[in-house]
């Protein structure tokens, strides 16, 4: 073996050129298949996080303004949703929804400690905010029932306000009282921002933002969660009865679509995983004709090896050498060279997505209003990825190699003597 070894990087001397040209064709199309798919991970990881953050079988309903005039109302009239669209939703549609809560928002509130202070946006919220829109508690507890029946002066803040609030161990703001604009309010808890920094609010039981703000029977939006709804159909049909009923309510017309603006997550998650299904699948047909680009120049390059050897191969035979010596030659030749440059276009490949990931992994679009959403997130590839293709390109190198090699080893003397 240390003979072979010695003779294939001899060769690979003599001929530098034909050497680098295999081995850049190798090593490329390793790499173009783990940068593509960490590129398309990036993007793939930035939409999970997007719709991540809330319960996949849930709705939120905005209000919105009527595009048709109707009962002697114009149109362009502004809709307001309010504590009757909240009983609506849970009593009223009760076979599907399992759980519905509304916000009431105040914006441009100061939070102060001392000499420390943030603007947020405060959010009056139901208790079941915590589930179906996913808060993660860091110490604390959320706003409960008892807060909403006494109208509680609680705050539960971001990790991310907090830690402006007390730099030096947010924890200790538990228990404490802070300014929310003039009047204190008690931190009871702390949850976790999301690494999009999208709804990193401030939060307090709904009731006390009506009584404080005066805000009536109003609310800002209105979410639930749901059962039963597990096809595109079905969802289709349920929000159109559901905007049908509060259009009714609110003196609409049944059949416009302008007056409420629903936000269904599931029906979002199932066309989300059907364009990430796409993506990967589109990736991955990329990178596999660049690796099967990488194994034709691979298989052109040993032929054309074997072709200007051929002579070599005759005396060799002339001499002694059997078929099999001259196959695991060339064969040896094909695999260590696809080996080497093929680790090489792996660690190109990692390098490349580490790169992506330091300089627009984490770039974010402004939304407006302090909000925030991830375009490109841990572009990254698993090891086992990058070690398969590159074995997979070692093996389309051995396969590449075997075809000239079985024909170099049935070569007579006679003839290979001739070759020019």
């Amino acid at each position: 073996m240390p003979d072979i070894l010695t003779e294939i990087f001899a060769t690979a001397r003599r001929n530098k050129l034909r050497t680098a040209l295999t081995g850049f064709a190798v090593a490329w199309g390793i790499f173009m298949l783990i940068f593509l798919l960490g590129a398309g991970n990036g993007l793939i990881h930035a939409l999970e996080d997007s719709t991540g953050r809330f319960m996949d079988h849930s709705m939120t309903v905005y209000g919105g303004i009527t595009s048709k005039a109707y009962e002697g109302l114009r149109k362009g009239r502004s809709i307001q949703l309010d504590n009757k669209d909240l009983h609506t939703t849970a009593h009223d549609f009760s076979q599907n929804v399992t759980a519905a809560g509304a916000v009431v928002r105040q914006r441009g509130v100061q939070v102060s400690l001392g000499s420390e202070y943030v603007q947020v946006s405060l959010r009056g919220v139901y208790p079941e905010e915590i589930t179906i829109n996913r808060k993660t508690m860091l110490c604390g507890r959320f706003v409960n029932n008892i807060d909403m029946q006494e109208k509680r002066k609680v705050l539960i803040l971001s990790d991310t306000y907090a830690k402006e609030l007390m730099p030096k161990g947010y924890v200790r703001l538990l228990g404490q009282y802070v300014k929310v604009g003039e009047m204190a309010f008690k931190v009871v808890g702390v949850y976790k921002a999301d690494r999009s920094g999208m709804a990193d609010d401030a939060y307090t039981a709904a009731t006390t933002i009506r009584s404080i703000y005066n805000k009536g029977d109003k609310v800002d939006e209105i979410y639930f969660s749901f059962s039963g709804l597990n096809t595109m159909a079905e969802n289709t049909d349920f929000e159109k009865n559901y905007r049908g009923r509060l259009n009714k309510q609110h003196r609409a017309a049944s059949d416009d679509e302008s007056t409420f603006w629903i936000w269904n997550r599931f029906t979002q998650a199932l066309q989300m995983n059907t364009g990430m299904s796409i993506i990967r699948i589109a990736l991955w047909i990329i990178g596999l004709f660049t690796l099967l680009s990488g194994v034709v120049g691979v298989s052109n390059i040993m032929l054309i090896t074997v072709k200007e050897r051929t002579h070599e191969f005759g005396i060799r035979k002339a001499i002694g050498a059997t078929p099999g010596s001259l196959l695991r030659l060339i064969i040896a030749e094909s695999i260590i060279i696809t080996t080497f440059f093929g680790y090489i276009g792996m660690l190109m490949g990692i390098f490349a997505n580490h790169l992506m990931d330091v300089t627009i992994g984490s770039e974010q679009i402004d939304l407006g209003e302090g909000e925030h959403i991830s375009v490109f997130l841990d572009p990254t590839v698993s090891f086992q990825v990058c070690v398969a293709a590159t074995i997979v390109m070692i093996l389309a190198g051995m396969i590449a190699g075997l075809v000239p090699a079985r024909k170099a080893a049935q070569v007579r003397p006679i003839e290979a003597l001739r070759a020019e």
